[in-house]
């Protein structure tokens, strides 16, 4: 369904998505869009994706910034700690800071980056990943949306059926969900249950100086913060409006 907010039409709207490690902007997009959004982080950690590793563009390329998680089979997202591996913090803290010591906007962002990787100790994945997501959308990105988890409300189920309980024990009517989603969410068994499902494009974001050419889209939210500071709400949303 197309998002009513594009017509200028207000609708208090619900998204539910796992944590991510220093996510991309189309994470925050989302993020901007409803009015709760949920960490879904009672489901099964999974190797390969974007819970506990993601991407800076550095001068010498890209660069993988990966929490140390072990193997963790069978546990959820929040059960995950980190493993003994000694100086991942320090070592997260220099790849940043190496590659954007000469970003324009390096010296308003680096105190906080110090305060999370040289003052303070992590255990689990999901506090880390939770709290670096809720401070760069309200403290700099200007976000209001407000946050939970979704165990905060009762559900039941797999997958759509689970979703579908958490959206309706939350007390929503509209859902906002990533584009991957439609692979098992059915949007007429939303519909037959009260709920209108809309889905994020991504599509058209515009594109940014970075340290070199060619333009690389998907980065971590670090990237269009280092380079454009205050300004990086015009290139997730303002700049459809």
């Amino acid at each position: 369904m197309t998002d009513p907010t594009k017509q200028g039409v207000s609708l208090k709207k619900l998204a539910i998505i796992q944590s991510s490690y220093l996510p991309w902007r189309g994470y925050f997009d989302i993020i901007h869009d409803v009015d709760l959004f949920l960490f879904y982080d009672e489901v099964e950690f999974s190797h390969g994706d974007f819970r506990n590793r993601n991407v800076i563009y550095s001068p010498q390329g890209l660069s993988w910034l990966t929490l140390p998680c072990g193997r963790g089979t069978g546990k959820t997202i929040a059960e995950m700690t980190f493993s003994d591996r000694k100086n991942w913090q320090q070592e997260h803290f220099n790849k940043i800071t190496n590659a954007y010591r000469k970003a324009p906007f390096f010296g308003k962002y680096k105190p906080f980056f110090e305060h999370i990787y040289m003052e303070r100790r992590w255990q689990y994945l999901s506090e880390l990943n939770q709290f670096l997501t809720k401070h760069i959308a309200t403290e700099f990105l200007g976000i209001k949306t407000a946050f939970a988890n979704s165990t905060d409300y009762p559900s039941h189920g797999q997958k759509g059926e689970k979703l579908l309980s958490l959206i309706k024990s939350a007390g929503y009517a509209h859902y906002l969900s990533g584009p991957a989603a439609k692979d098992y969410l059915d949007e007429a068994e939303f519909a037959a249950n009260g709920v209108a499902v809309y889905w994020k494009d991504y599509s058209g974001y515009p594109e940014y100086p970075q340290v070199k050419p060619p333009f690389e889209p998907q980065v971590s939210i670090i990237d269009l913060l280092m380079h454009t500071g205050s300004d990086a709400p015009q290139y997730i949303w303002g700049w459809r409006q």
